[in-house]
């Protein structure tokens, strides 16, 4: 009784073709008797004149067997099941969303050959750590604008990159408080309930707002972590519109401090790509010793090939069909 109650189709569709195959083999047999399809083409009384010694003799038929043949080749293809197999369900949960400033500051050339090509290559050493993150991107100048949300093909992200630059924004602008609350909000489309952002930046324009921002994600357990681009010194740096401020550090620091995350310049950038990875473990950890897994379903039709073969081999015999 409990196999019963378990016993389903994981296909059950083919079952449909189940009377269409019976009516068929019916449909065979009655088109195909004992007299084939000579009695079509011979007059019926000398029929019996023209068969050969031993034609008469009645054998077994066929068409019961090719019935049978086609019902378990229905049935095994829907699937039978009456046995689940648990296995161990683990996914990566670890989401990181960069955010690239594009501001015109970041065409500046203090260091070569200018921030947004460092920021750039910055990016891709961070894609090359991501292995198992989902990953997602956002630029900002005075708005926020989503290139990707957050997708584990880091192959897509990395060829968006190159094309990256101040000149493709539609407006000037050095806001960062946007761009945060955009990468919280892929976070929480992403189904994450926590996760990394990575601001690459050379400052920004609106640092209590930015400060806020930080700080309510960090609120939610998502880390703001800054790399910061450019060069320190005093004065400014031309960009060829306008002047560019040198790096203020102590800034891009308040901001990961509020965030509960890291500072680093492109140098350190390893320093930090080592402290993403060993969160995304130790959170793969802590999800791996809740022992979550997932019973699916065995599909039983493999147990019926034997059969669908044995028939089949008896059909083939010679003179049956």
């Amino acid at each position: 009784m409990a196999l019963m109650q378990q016993l389903h189709f994981l296909r059950p569709f083919w079952l449909l073709a189940l009377p269409v195959l019976w009516g068929l083999s019916v449909w065979l047999a009655r088109r195909r008797g004992r007299d084939g399809d000579w009695a079509r083409l011979i007059d019926p009384d000398l029929l019996p004149a023209l068969r050969l010694a031993g034609d008469g003799t009645s054998g077994r038929s066929p068409w019961p067997w090719l019935a049978l043949a086609w019902t378990l080749a229905a049935l095994a293809l829907a699937g039978p099941s009456w046995q689940r197999a648990p296995s161990p369900a683990y996914r990566g949960n670890a989401a990181w969303v960069l955010v690239l400033d594009l501001s015109p500051s970041m065409a500046a050339a203090d260091v070569p050959p200018n921030r947004v090509t460092r920021a750039r290559y910055a990016l891709d050493d961070l894609l090359d750590a991501a292995h198992d993150a989902r990953v997602g991107l956002v630029v900002f100048s005075d708005e926020p604008y989503t290139v990707t949300p957050l997708t584990d093909d880091v192959a897509t992200v990395r060829a968006l990159l190159p094309p990256l630059a101040p000149g493709i924004m539609p407006t000037s602008g050095d806001d960062l408080a946007p761009a945060l609350e955009q990468a919280g909000k892929l976070l929480a489309h992403g189904g994450s309930q926590s996760g990394q952002v990575v601001v690459v930046t050379d400052g920004f324009a609106d640092p209590a707002a930015a400060f806020d921002a930080a700080g309510k994600l960090r609120s939610r357990g998502i880390a703001v972590n800054v790399v910061g681009v450019g060069a320190r010194g005093s004065g400014f740096v031309r960009t060829g519109q306008s002047n560019a401020k040198p790096l203020d550090v102590d800034r891009l620091r308040q901001l990961a401090a509020s965030g509960g995350g890291h500072y680093v310049d492109a140098a350190g950038l390893t320093a930090l790509v080592g402290d993403l990875q060993a969160r995304a473990s130790r959170a793969g950890m802590t999800r791996a010793a809740q022992d979550i897994r997932v019973a699916h379903w065995l599909d039983g039709g493999v147990w019926l090939l034997p059969f669908l073969l044995l028939f089949a081999g008896l059909l083939a015999r010679r003179g049956w069909l």
